[in-house]
């Protein structure tokens, strides 16, 4: 994987659920706001756990 700065993966649909998942984004509201204060690395883990959120859910609305 790249060292370079992973971009923020705001769509800027801006919805929180009630578990504070952005239904825009799959990111949580922590991780939100973390955003701007994290290396590289964490940015990458960030991304990493949206992408699980959104997999998720995607299996979740095809059921």
């Amino acid at each position: 994987m790249s060292d370079s700065e992973p971009k923020s993966p705001c769509v800027s649909i801006c919805w929180l659920d009630e578990a504070d998942i952005c239904k825009g984004c799959y990111r949580s509201a922590d991780e939100i706001t973390d955003w701007r204060m994290k290396n590289a690395e964490g940015k990458r883990e960030i991304l990493r756990r949206a992408q699980q959120r959104r997999d998720e859910d995607s299996i979740i609305k095809l059921n």
